[in-house]
């Protein structure tokens, strides 16, 4: 992870149509560029063109070490129709995590507001806090398999927020595993955040079912999944 020299983002075409188009991003590769310098998705994106004059955008985005479903609209009228979906939170996204320790059932719905909290006035560093004078932030839950004190969680976010899963599991007691800012100590030391967003469906075409879209676990996962 964090090589990307060689990166292929052909490699990493999941789905494809008219109006947009699928990836399934790598942990560690940022879709915009960082203050730092480095590769990050937009670099890449010419290679997405297929015979368009402009190159596909972005109509979210992932955390930089959150793996799977990326979505890119094709053309500036298919941008704004994912962007009104994403903003009305009328996408439907599952994502898989592996976090150390239990939750308090084996299946609920998180509903912490969360605030974002600065480490010094005038600085970029935050974290996201459970405070009531944040906004709105609401996530389903549910254990899919567990194994010593590892558990795989699925998580649906029925809201957007900054970092609303990583927050949400570390506030009810699961932090996720790899998580440098909002995990447990022993499990910063991972070279990887076991967070991926697995599948995303889009109502965006009138009259027709929604576009399901599906990105495979990272070959680097543990093998909690293989019971389920």
């Amino acid at each position: 992870m964090g090589n990307f020299a060689n990166f292929s983002i052909e490699d990493r075409l999941i789905y494809r149509d008219a109006l947009i188009l699928g990836i399934d991003k790598p942990a560690g590769l940022p879709v915009h560029k960082g203050p730092g310098g480095g590769a990050h998705l937009g670099q890449f994106l010419d290679a997405l063109k297929f015979g368009l004059p402009r190159k596909p955008e972005l109509a979210h985005r992932l955390d930089k070490d959150t793996s799977g479903v990326l979505i890119l609209g094709r053309n500036p009228h298919s941008l704004r129709e994912l962007q009104k979906i994403f903003s009305q939170n009328k996408a439907e996204k599952i994502y898989w995590a592996v976090a150390r320790g239990m939750p308090p059932t084996e299946s609920g719905t998180i509903d912490a507001k969360l605030y974002r909290h600065l480490f010094k006035p005038g600085q970029l560093g935050f974290r996201m806090i459970v405070d009531d004078r944040g906004q709105d932030a609401i996530t389903e839950y549910k254990v899919l398999a567990r194994k010593d004190d590892r558990t795989l969680l699925e998580l649906k976010p029925q809201t957007g927020r900054t970092h609303q899963l990583r927050a949400h599991c570390a506030h009810i007691g699961c932090p996720i595993i790899g998580d440098r800012l909002y995990g447990v100590d022993s499990d910063r030391k991972s070279n990887r955040l076991f967070l991926h967003a697995k599948q995303i469906a889009l109502p965006l075409y009138k009259n027709k079912p929604p576009i399901s879209i599906q990105a495979s676990l990272p070959t680097d996962w543990p093998e909690l999944q293989q019971n389920i």
